[in-house]
């Protein structure tokens, strides 16, 4: 479909790839708040199809590909960066899912990343916190969700404790519940797996404290009604409501027969499951009332999106926390990410680099910010330090494939470009490669850290060739930097690269 750059973000849409649902919402931005426009919901239940393999059922992948071609109809022609599409623990967990990705982008005509769980914990607070009033108290936030539940406490806009854990209402029922029969033994045993999961974060959550408690899934939501049909509060959750509602359901025995008022048909099969993670989650940290947030993942997403038009990316809020963390040469860095940029748009149309929501070019700056992290570790093999500082953090705003194509870049800027790495990425690995040789060409020309006076230089790229032109005679009078670019061009013929300087 046709597309342009989102100018003018009149119009913007997220849709949540859930392990039990898939969500979408369209919303009017004005004034850096958001109107909801449009709400769509399916029960997809991608989680259930993942097998013990690990892979996603073609089934499943079917039912999730049909919903977001209705979904489709609703985003045809919004531009690029308009439209922000994340997967969540069902596509973090299966092993073909880029095969699933691949399909999905190709009806929706956006990319879709998948994110970590604490970076899903991260967007489900921004949701909640943009919809419930700004009360200055500390709040604990938890979604069950299909195969992850997260829990969040934060004060106001900022979330202080991000935590996700592996359990969630279309899991267990799968573990649990997948003939449908409801007894004491099988409730138990769910409630207990719940109780140990939770046991790994109890301390942080406690010393941390909270004034409020809120509950952000559908699951909650759903809970809450069929404790108020019950007589059992107004719609919130509360520990004497969950005894009871616990008693009624072991009582029914079926999923078949469960006919608690609010509760949708196609909730009836996971919400057993839901019940026992929830009372585990109020016994775990001694609740006594639970209330429901509407705002959630999708309304995270959204507000995350408006940010980055409006200069508030939590992304470089991130990047600039780890430079800190690390100890980074905040000048040195700041030199090789100009002169990295600058190159890039030299030669960005000649080696394919452009796009319309800039994404190339924002990869580049971010590897330049933080290429020397790892030194803070070690100088020996640096490059490897910083790659596996990069990767294995929790970085909020970053998607999982961001986290990974900026390590690599960072493991690539200098010695050995492991070629089989970038490889792994396909089409976007020679995009990659380029980046990272406009990366390291950045880094040789500030190598002599700020204290000599660096020439302009001109950059022409065609295919698998880079030439870099210094002015006449410079090169002869600065042989260090003749003798860097030497070294760099063997480097480089190692990824079918070839470098000339003249």
């Amino acid at each position: 479909m046709p597309q342009s750059q989102a100018k003018n973000l009149s119009l913007i849409a997220a849709i949540d790839l859930g392990s039990n649902s898939f969500h979408m919402v369209v919303a009017k931005a004005q004034n850096g708040e958001i109107r909801i426009l449009e709400r769509l919901g399916e029960k997809v239940q991608l989680a259930a199809g993942i097998n013990e393999e690990r892979q996603l059922s073609e089934e499943s992948m079917q039912r999730g590909l049909d919903c977001l071609k209705r979904f489709a109809q609703l985003i045809n022609g919004m531009p690029l960066g308009a439209v922000r599409i994340v997967g969540t623990n069902a596509l973090r967990e299966a092993r073909n899912r880029a095969e699933f990705i691949r399909r999905a982008e190709e009806i929706l005509g956006h990319p879709v990343e998948v994110i970590s769980g604490r970076e899903e914990a991260r967007l489900i607070y921004l949701g909640v916190s943009h919809t419930l009033a700004d009360t200055p108290g500390k709040r604990l936030v938890a979604d069950i969700g299909g195969g992850s539940t997260e829990f969040i406490i934060g004060q106001r806009f900022e979330p202080l404790l991000r935590e996700s854990l592996q359990m969630g209402c279309v899991s267990f029922t799968q573990r649990y519940f997948k003939d449908g029969k409801i007894t004491p033994a099988r409730y138990a045993q769910a409630y207990t797996a719940a109780r140990l999961e939770i046991m790994s974060i109890e301390h942080a959550l406690h010393r941390l404290t909270w004034d409020e408690a809120i509950g952000s899934s559908g699951t909650i939501r759903a809970i809450g009604l069929a404790l108020k049909a019950g007589g059992h509060g107004a719609g919130e959750v509360n520990a004497e409501g969950l005894a009871w509602l616990k008693r009624k359901l072991i009582k029914l025995g079926d999923v078949e027969k469960i006919d608690f008022e609010g509760i949708k048909p196609d909730r009836r099969a996971i919400f057993p499951a839901g019940l026992a993670i929830l009372e585990a989650i109020f016994d775990s940290l001694e609740l006594q009332r639970m209330d429901h947030c509407e705002g959630a993942l999708r309304e995270g997403v959204l507000y995350d999106l408006l940010g980055r038009h409006h200069h508030e990316d939590v992304r470089e809020r991130t990047l600039t926390s780890l430079m800190e963390r690390y100890h980074v040469d905040l000048e040195q860095a700041a030199r090789v990410e100009r002169k990295a940029l600058h190159a890039f748009d030299q030669v960005a149309k000649n080696w394919d680099l452009e796009d319309e929501d800039g994404v190339w070019r924002e990869r580049l700056g971010w590897a330049a910010k933080v290429h020397e992290v790892g030194l803070d570790i070690a100088h020996y093999q640096y490059h490897k330090h910083g790659a596996y500082l990069i990767e294995h953090s929790d970085l909020a705003g970053f998607s999982r494939e961001d986290q990974l194509m900026l390590a690599l870049l960072v493991r690539g800027h200098r010695r050995n470009i492991p070629k089989d790495k970038f490889a792994e990425f396909d089409e976007d690995g020679i995009k990659l490669i380029r980046l990272c040789v406009l990366l390291r060409f950045a880094i040789l020309f500030h190598h002599i850290r700020g204290t000599q006076q660096m020439p302009q230089v001109e950059l022409n790229a065609h295919e698998n060739n880079l030439e870099v032109v210094f002015p006449e005679n410079w090169l002869d009078e600065n042989q260090l930097t003749q003798a860097d670019f030497a070294n760099e061009a063997e480097w480089l013929t190692r990824v079918d690269i070839v470098l000339s300087v003249r």
